[in-house]
């Protein structure tokens, strides 16, 4: 078992009153590593007051998804002797309300699109069975009920 921990720090402006709803989003994610993300809400949900060039919750929930699966194909192609370049992920979440009827990340849609060199190259069914068992594999997408589906783009 291992644990993952993340500081989440948020501090009110001093001309912030906050008790009229107009204060600033914007706050940063600390990890263990040392480095701090600029985070806010989205200005989608919160609009004036969010930090458009921050990250927020939906945003990293996605770029979550699409980094764990990464990691997994590039270990199994790895394995498999595929020599990868490059791998980019134009990932796309989508926020509606679920079967409740409350808001949720109700489905995130990986779209990777992976360089290969070399003589041994995957064809497309061998292309779509690394993806398979990198979505079957990743963390991430074992621990949601958001719909996770991957559109494979070819190089």
């Amino acid at each position: 078992m291992a644990k993952y921990t993340a500081l989440v720090v948020w501090t009110r402006q001093k001309d912030e009153h906050f008790t009229d709803n107009r204060y600033s989003r914007g706050h940063h994610w600390q990890f263990d590593g040392g480095i701090s993300v600029p985070a806010s809400s989205s200005s989608h949900i919160v609009p004036n007051y969010s930090v458009d060039e921050n990250v927020d919750p939906e945003e990293a929930f996605v770029a979550s998804l699409s980094s764990c699966h990464m990691l997994f194909f590039l270990s199994i192609a790895a394995q498999k002797g595929f020599v990868i370049d490059e791998y980019r992920d134009d990932a796309v979440g989508v926020l509606a309300k679920n079967d409740d009827g409350k808001m949720a990340m109700t489905e995130v849609i990986l779209r990777p699109k992976v360089s290969f060199s070399g003589n041994h190259k995957p064809d497309l069914p061998m292309l779509e069975h690394l993806h398979h068992l990198s979505h079957e594999q990743c963390f991430i997408a074992n621990s949601v009920h958001t719909k996770v589906m991957t559109e494979i783009q070819m190089s």
